[in-house]
């Protein structure tokens, strides 16, 4: 049998970890101490382990070993030439900090982030896309409630459930977490919304649980922007109030100037913004937007917080192709390494997607990766033209001459019955 068009001297999961440098690994390590007393088991050893075992969906530690067993041959391509125990596993995400992971996600980020961003598409975008960051959070349920304080109460045993709370930054054009902290799930969300970090001319989208009339009026005085969703029980002076209708008599939006008062610390907060409310004819009713800008088309204000929808799609992205259920430790650290190790594998993918002409779904993608991890197959070629191995089997198949049949066979001899009769 020939080999495959698209073969390759290394796993297609060699390929895919040489994204990653191993020097910067290493050296994040030993400054944040993850190498001390460590002979064989270094970071990058620990690293391509968990990346395979997120990628191939493991739910245990178990089955990471026993995968690893079976790949023994190949192993060598991945710089792995020793046995390894579940212990050895376990160890090390419950010792080595996790903030080794963190600057190996943040410098794979910073390093590819220019990739991430570049879109020939990108002509047909508005000009605010490049300036606008999205915030959000997302709750990821553990077994106990001991390591990160749950919120809300399981309906039949009345118990809390643990769950750690990932708040997430993306820039609109990127589509990645560009910022990132964890936090027990009881959390308040609104810590994360920080003015000092952004500039002039940026544009913030967010839920209404950031709502907080002190930092909105630091971003108005930074020259920063933000549009979130209004929360019913906000109180507030009108004005001014204007309404735009439908020539068929119809509200199509309404614009109301507004000023917040608020006493803190002893000091009055005086906060100036706008509400847009327009109707949602999908959702059939009234949804109101809660901005700071004054001059903006109240069309650009809807569209702009629609873009939220794009780190709704991460988290669902993130939970639907890597195994964030099972966990393969019980400590906090090696809780929190297993979600880095995730959005480092969910980079990656994004890395290759980028690079890939073929447009491939997300999901279409990781599924294809998690299948061929460990096949000696090129990347880009198997990628770009998945089908090149079909085409030809095809084409040699209706090239080749008729094969000889049964009927054929008998048709011969009495052939030669006759040619002897006679």
């Amino acid at each position: 049998m020939s080999k495959s068009s698209h073969f390759s001297g290394q796993p297609l999961y060699g390929q895919v970890i040489k994204l990653l440098d191993k020097s910067k690994i290493l050296q994040f390590s030993q400054e944040n101490g993850g190498e001390r007393y460590i002979k064989h088991f270094n970071v990058w050893v620990h690293l391509t382990v968990m990346l395979y075992a997120v990628i191939m969906r493991f739910d245990s530690l178990r089955e990471i070993i026993a995968s690893l067993l079976a790949e023994a041959r190949k192993l060598s391509h991945l710089g792995i030439s020793f046995k390894i125990g579940r212990s050895t596993l376990a160890d090390a995400n419950k010792r080595r900090p996790e903030a080794v992971f963190e600057a190996i996600y943040r410098d794979l980020y910073g390093t590819y982030r220019h990739v991430l961003s570049s879109d020939s598409r990108s002509r047909n975008t508005p000009k605010w896309m490049k300036r606008l960051h999205i915030i959000d959070s997302t709750t990821i349920t553990l077994f106990s409630n001991l390591l990160f304080k749950g919120v809300g109460r399981h309906p039949k045993t009345g118990k809390k459930k643990g769950g750690i709370k990932v708040h997430t930054v993306i820039h609109a054009n990127e589509g990645v977490p560009s910022d990132i902290k964890f936090t027990s799930a009881a959390t308040n969300d609104s810590f994360m919304l920080r003015p000092a970090t952004l500039h002039k001319g940026d544009i913030m989208a967010m839920d209404r649980a950031y709502i907080d009339y002190e930092k909105f009026q630091q971003l108005t005085e930074r020259g920063v922007i933000y549009v979130t969703k209004m929360k019913k029980s906000l109180k507030y002076t009108i004005l001014s109030d204007t309404m735009y209708q439908t020539p068929d008599g119809l509200t199509e939006v309404r614009i109301q100037n507004v000023e917040f008062v608020i006493k803190k610390r002893g000091e009055i907060i005086r906060h100036k913004a706008r509400i847009v409310t327009y109707c949602d004819v999908k959702k059939r009713k009234l949804i109101s937007l809660l901005t700071n800008d004054m001059d903006w088309d109240p069309d650009e204000i809807i569209t702009i917080y629609r873009q939220r929808w794009k780190i709704e799609l991460l988290f669902k992205q993130i939970k639907q192709n890597f195994p964030l259920k099972y966990f393969y430790g019980e400590s906090a650290n090696a809780i929190k390494i297993q979600i880095w190790v995730t959005l480092i594998a969910y980079l990656l993918l994004m890395i290759m997607q980028k690079g890939l002409k073929r447009q491939w779904s997300f999901s279409g993608l990781a599924t294809m990766v998690r299948i061929n991890l460990m096949y000696y197959v090129d990347l880009y070629s198997l990628f770009n033209n998945p089908d090149k191995d079909w085409e030809i089997i095809l084409a040699e198949t209706s090239a080749a001459p008729p094969e000889t049949s049964l009927f054929d066979l008998g048709g011969l001899e009495n052939e030669k019955t006759v040619s002897t009769t006679g």
